[in-house]
C-alpha cells in the first residue's frame, strides 16, 4: 500500500482539487494561466447542441466525433494532453500532461465533456459505446496497479471527480474509496494489515457516496459519529479504533437503509455508474449554476469525469494528504505553497475538523503555527515533492 511518498506523489499529480476538488500542482503553462487568464465570454447556454465540444477547437471536435468517450493516463503516458482542456477539462488535461511528463500520476481515465453534452441532450443517458470503453479502461488501470476492480481478494479502488475546463472549486461532487463493500473492505484490511485503516476508508466512502449519489446528506453521518464519540469519551476521529469503525460502518449502513428504503449498494460497478451520473448531474446543481453565473462560465461547457486509482493518506503516521501549488495562488510567486495533514484523506484538509500543517518551514514560521511543517516532519516526502514542483515550473 502507498505510504507518505506515494500519497504525496498523488498530491503533486492531481489538480485539486485540487487537492480533491481543489487545485494541485499544474504544468507550467496551465499553472500560469490559472493565475492570470480571465474566463472566456459566455457561449449560448445549450448543452443539447453539444456546444461544449463544437467550441473546443478542431482536434477536440475530431476526437469527440470519432466516438472516443474515454481517455486513459498513467505509467508515463496518456491518450490526452494539455491542449485538450476543452474536451478533457482542466483536471483531465493536466493529469494527462503530467503523465506524459513522466510524473508518478496514479493511473486512471477521463470521460470527456462531450459525454456530459450527450448526457443532457439524451435524457441523462450515455453513448452506447461508453460502457465498453469504461470497462476496458478499468482493466487497463487494473493491469498498471496489479489489482482488479470488484475483486474480493485484491480490489482496485478509485476516486471519481468532476473537472470542467474552468476551475470551480468546491462546487461539484467527489467520491473517494469507490469499490469498497462488505467483502472488499476485508480484503483491504488483510492486504494492508490495518483493519482500522480499511474500515475508516469504508465509512468515508459510505458517507460521500450516500451524500453525493443517494441524496442522504453528510450531516446525518456526522451526528452518528459525534454521538458515538461522546459515548466513548473521544475527542478526535483519530481516537477511534478499528473495532469502533466496524461498529460505525454498521450504524451508517442501517441509517442508509432506514432513510432511503434500500441497502447501501454492494456492486462496485453499480457504485461507479452511480458516481459518474452524480458528477454529471452536479454540473446542474444549485451551487454550480450560481457559481457559473457569477463567474461567466457557460453552461454549455459541461464537465468531464476523472476516475483514478486511489492512493491513501490515511494509513497511519507515515501517510499524508494535502493541497499543493507550484505558485502562490494569491501573488503568483514561484514558490512551493500548500498545506497537508498526516493520516488523513483529501476531504479532511478543507473540512475544518483538523488544522492543516504548512508544507514548507518558511511558511510555518510566517504563519506562526506550532505544528511541524512537512519539510521537518516528512523530509523524504518533502524532497520528492520539491523535485516534482521544480520539474513542473
Amino acid at each position: 500500500m502507498a505510504k507518505a511518498a506515494s500519497k504525496l506523489k498523488k498530491t503533486a499529480a492531481k489538480s485539486k482539487p485540487t487537492l480533491p476538488a481543489r487545485a494541485k500542482a499544474a504544468p507550467p503553462a496551465a499553472a500560469r494561466k490559472a493565475l492570470t487568464q480571465s474566463v472566456a465570454k459566455p457561449a449560448p447556454k445549450d448543452l443539447k447542441k453539444a456546444a461544449a465540444v463544437k467550441s473546443a477547437g478542431k482536434p477536440a471536435a475530431d476526437l469527440a466525433k470519432s466516438g472516443k468517450w474515454v481517455f486513459t493516463f498513467g505509467d508515463g503516458k496518456a491518450e490526452g494532453k494539455a491542449g485538450l482542456r476543452d474536451l478533457l477539462g482542466g483536471k483531465g488535461a493536466n493529469l494527462a500532461e503530467m503523465a506524459n511528463l513522466g510524473l508518478p500520476v496514479p493511473p486512471g481515465f477521463t470521460i470527456p465533456t462531450s459525454v456530459c453534452s450527450y448526457f443532457y441532450a439524451h435524457d441523462k443517458t450515455y453513448p452506447a459505446a461508453l460502457k465498453a470503453q469504461v470497462e476496458k479502461a478499468l482493466d487497463h488501470v487494473g493491469k498498471l496497479t496489479g489489482k482488479a476492480f470488484g475483486d474480493t481478494r485484491n480490489p482496485l479502488l478509485v476516486s471519481v471527480r468532476s473537472g470542467g475546463r474552468a476551475s470551480m472549486p468546491g462546487m461539484m461532487d467527489t467520491v473517494l474509496n469507490l469499490g469498497l463493500n462488505d467483502k472488499t473492505v476485508e480484503a483491504l484490511a488483510e492486504l494492508s494489515g490495518d483493519r482500522r485503516f480499511a474500515y475508516d476508508s469504508y465509512r468515508r466512502f459510505i458517507t460521500m457516496y450516500s451524500d453525493v449519489v443517494l441524496g442522504f446528506e453528510h450531516h446525518h453521518f456526522e451526528d452518528i459519529l459525534d454521538t458515538f464519540k461522546d459515548g466513548q469519551g473521544y475527542t478526535l476521529d483519530t481516537d477511534l479504533t478499528g473495532d469502533d469503525w466496524v461498529e460505525l460502518v454498521g450504524r451508517y449502513k442501517e441509517a442508509v437503509a432506514r432513510e432511503t428504503g434500500k441497502d447501501f449498494p454492494q456492486d462496485p460497478h453499480a457504485q461507479l455508474w452511480g458516481a459518474i451520473g452524480a458528477v454529471f448531474s452536479s454540473w446542474m446543481n444549485a451551487r454550480a449554476v450560481t457559481y457559473r453565473r457569477l463567474h461567466d462560465i457557460p453552461e454549455s461547457w459541461g464537465t468531464a469525469v476523472n476516475v483514478q486509482a486511489m492512493v491513501f493518506g490515511n494509513m497511519g503516521e507515515t501517510s499524508a494528504t494535502g493541497v499543493a501549488f507550484t505558485r502562490n495562488p494569491s501573488t503568483g510567486e514561484s514558490k512551493l505553497y500548500g498545506e497537508f495533514l498526516i493520516n488523513a484523506q483529501g476531504e479532511d484538509v478543507v473540512a475544518g475538523i483538523r488544522t492543516p500543517q504548512d508544507i514548507t518551514e518558511e511558511a510555518r514560521q510566517e504563519s506562526g503555527s506550532d505544528k511541524a511543517s512537512m519539510e521537518i516532519a516528512m523530509p523524504e516526502a518533502f524532497k520528492e515533492l520539491t523535485k516534482f514542483y521544480t520539474l513542473l515550473e
